[in-house]
């Protein structure tokens, strides 16, 4: 993890950059008040809240510099939810997932927890260290397996000391599925990703053939499956999550190594054949990607690095299917600096994110990103049974229409103007949710798997 001085210059609140079209807002500045979060670091995932907020955490600030847990509205107004007293964790470089009850799931270096949207917290489990069978430290939140139950990494501790996956019921019930190796990889700071085929997928950061890192398989009762192995010439030390297009292939980016050792972007089949898409120079395309990419809806991938660009703060890029990279915006310390959490696009078709340093007191910054995008709906669950009900976000639902599944009517019921829910038709078939509304149409993100 890189520690910087903290040496920049004060600036203004909420001025806009732009770049080739692109408008980056400033939308808070991290430590303008006293107890505020502090320093976003990876993994840090951001999560769409169904009032349409944004939610994560911070593993320094709040009241007793434990780290905190946010909520940030698209307007920029910061709310601290939960300030971390020691017994009940701390450090939480993790950020929130999204559950299907509309609670957060997060972790701390100890803790596994749960939150609510005011801020109710509830310790599911706490990891005993070194001794403990499941490991500690885990970095990353928890993800919802489409069971209902709660799965995640460690990066350190187990029988073999090198972290492992764990899965959790939502009551707290934690079982090991795996303990990792020096041989098939370790140190997972990654959030998983479960795949259209139902098993898991991650990366860790050491271990493997090459000893710079792995990308394996798990299934959902812990048969574990080494699918590539980091080898330096196609990148070393992933820190990041997974995505996996609609081609059915994963992509992803590694922290270091490739042509230049800044890094690289990459595809993975899903029998594990890895093909490099970019090698980050470390100069003007950025270098040093801590975050993964994040699919857009104009089917284009995402993403940030830590340094590189024309002042060395860092880049956000893009990167066409065609495998077409070009910067989207260069970080200047006044809008932040070394982003290394993932961006999120929030169904305003807007992007957000947040950077380590930078801002006016130099401890971060959280801003929006405007490239152009309409609104659109986003799943809280990516797959269920006929007969399930499904939430769904979004903007302007309230005097919703109709809501089909791949073309077939569903029943639906409109909770606020962010959120609904829809009953998984019969006859339903896997594809996009349509959402329409007395303003516009609205397509999901993501296609929705009907499971048999």
């Amino acid at each position: 993890m890189k520690m910087r001085l903290y040496t920049f210059a004060l600036v203004l609140l909420g001025v806009a950059v732009s770049a080739n079209a692109q408008t980056l807002t400033v939308l808070y500045n991290f430590g303008s008040n006293s107890g505020d979060p502090l320093f976003p670091l990876y993994s840090g995932v951001i999560a769409q809240g169904p009032d349409g907020s944004l939610y994560g955490t911070t593993p320094l600030g709040g009241t007793l510099n434990n780290g905190a847990v946010f909520r940030v509205t698209p307007a920029g107004t910061m709310t601290v939810l939960h300030s971390f007293m020691g017994g009940d964790g701390q450090a939480p470089f993790g950020g929130l997932t999204l559950g299907t009850d509309g609670n957060f799931y997060g972790t701390t270096f100890f803790t596994i927890f749960k939150i609510t949207s005011s801020g109710q917290l509830t310790t599911l489990y706490t990891f005993s260290g070194d001794s403990d069978p499941n490991g500690w430290e885990p970095y990353a939140p928890p993800v919802e397996g489409a069971d209902g139950n709660f799965y995640g990494t460690t990066s350190a501790g187990g029988p073999d000391g090198g972290g492992g996956v764990y899965k959790i019921t939502p009551s707290g019930t934690i079982t090991r599925l795996h303990s990792f190796l020096a041989s098939d990889g370790y140190t997972a700071y990654d959030a998983l990703i479960q795949g259209t085929d139902g098993n898991f997928y991650g990366t860790t950061s050491q271990g493997g053939s090459g000893t710079v890192g792995t990308i394996f398989r798990i299934t959902p009762t812990g048969t574990f499956t080494v699918l590539y192995n980091f080898d330096t010439t196609h990148g070393t030390t992933p820190y990041s999550s997974l995505v996996q297009a609609g081609d059915g292939n994963f992509y992803g980016t590694t922290e270091a190594g490739g042509a230049s050792g800044f890094g690289v972007i990459f595809r993975m089949t899903r029998a594990g054949q890895l093909t490099v898409l970019h090698n980050f120079t470390g100069a003007g395309d950025g270098g040093n990607p801590l975050a993964g990419l994040t699919l857009a809806t104009d089917g284009n991938a995402y993403g940030t690095t830590d340094v590189g660009g024309t002042l060395n703060f860092g880049v956000v890029f893009k990167l066409t299917p065609q495998g077409t990279f070009s910067v989207v915006n260069n970080f200047d310390s006044i809008h932040g600096a070394y982003p290394t959490t993932p961006l999120i696009q929030n169904t305003n078709g807007e992007f957000y994110g947040d950077t380590y340093e930078g801002g006016t007191a130099d401890e971060g910054t959280f801003f929006s990103l405007d490239t152009g995008l309409g609104p659109f709906v986003s799943l809280v669950r990516r797959s269920g049974k006929v007969g399930r009900v499904i939430g769904i976000l979004g903007q302007g639902l309230t005097g919703t229409t109709s809501v089909s599944f791949n073309g077939v009517a569903a029943k639906f019921k409109v909770l606020s103007d962010t959120s609904l829910t829809a009953t998984v038709p019969k006859s339903a078939t896997t594809g996009l949710v349509t959402v329409v509304t007395p303003a516009r149409t609205l397509k999901s993100n993501q296609k929705f798997i009907v499971v048999p």
